[in-house]
Formats: structure tokens, sequence, C-alpha cells
């Protein structure tokens, strides 16, 4: 494979071709995580922010990008999903099992996303991310989350559709 001219980089994100392409890449990580937790009382655990891009607010799964800190460097993929879920959620996980891996826009971005189902969970604080993140956490029964996600959208909210996708590769019906 060809190494990418780079058209424009900066910390976080650079812009590059290949032949006739033009992508996205982050210069520190190509990997991120998501990360899937259900309670015990069957409420999945999902995060909402407001999303530069979108310029609105997103319903999410926990999730994160793996080593794009210094201090996070040498942290496994499995390791970035606990500390994520942790700092967005607050929730410990004892099991982090991998449920796929998945281009996250192969079109445009080199980045892939590890999907996790985070297993016997535990409640260590309320969450929120870190100082630089405004990270809303939701509780949603699974009898409820299609008609929550619903009125979610109806009130101007976008919804990512790897929710849908860890409990389908979870065997979650919700």
């Amino acid at each position: 494979m060809p190494s990418p001219e780079t058209l424009f980089e900066t910390r976080w994100l650079g812009l590059y071709r290949i032949g006739h392409w033009d992508f996205v890449r982050r210069p520190q990580a190509d990997t991120c995580v998501g990360i899937l937790a259900v309670t015990p009382k069957n409420e999945i655990i999902l995060v909402e922010q407001f999303r530069i891009p979108l310029q609105r607010r997103v319903i999410e799964l926990p999730a994160g990008i793996v080593g794009d800190e210094p201090k996070f460097l040498g942290e496994t993929i499995a390791e970035t999903a606990r500390r994520e879920l942790l700092e967005e959620t607050g929730y410990r996980a004892e099991h982090m099992d991998l449920l796929m891996v998945s281009p996250t826009s192969s079109g445009m971005s080199s980045e892939y996303i590890h999907l996790f189902h985070a297993k016997n969970l535990t409640r260590e604080s309320q969450g929120g991310g870190t100082h630089a993140e405004d990270i809303q956490v939701h509780h949603v029964a699974l009898a409820e989350l299609r008609t929550w996600l619903s009125q979610r959208e109806a009130a101007g909210v976008a919804v990512d559709s790897r929710i849908s996708a860890a409990l389908w590769t979870a065997g979650i019906n919700a």
C-alpha cells in the first residue's frame, strides 16, 4: 500500500490522500471503543453529549479513543473500554467481552471501533466524563428503548446506530 500524502494535520486530526482519495485519521490512534452496558435492572446505559461536527446533541454508547492521550499509551483496547465506561457513566465492569470490530466510516476514516459488552456492573460514581466533557448519563429500560429513542429523535437529538448494532450482536432484544 502506498504511503499517504499529508494534506493537513492538527494535534487531533489529519487529512491525507492516497491516489485520488482523501480521508481523515487521528495522528495518535486509529482505534476507538464503544461499550454496551446493561444494568441488572435491564436498563441500557447511554450517554448524551453535544457533538460539534453535527451541531446537535447525540445519544450514544459510552465510547472513547484508544491511546489518544500520553498518560494512556500502552493501555489495551479492553482497558480503554473499562476506563471510558467508568469515566463516562460511573460504572465499573467486571468483564469486558468483545462483540465486534468494524470500520467507523470506511469511505472517510481509517478508524476502527471495537464494540464491547460490559458485564457484572458496579456503580462507583455519577459519571459524566472528564472536566472537558459535558456528558449526560441515561438509564433506559430495554423494554422502553425504542419509544424513548424515537422521542429523543423527535426532540432533535441524533441517535447513533451503534446502539442497535451492539444490542443485535449481543443477542439482546430491545
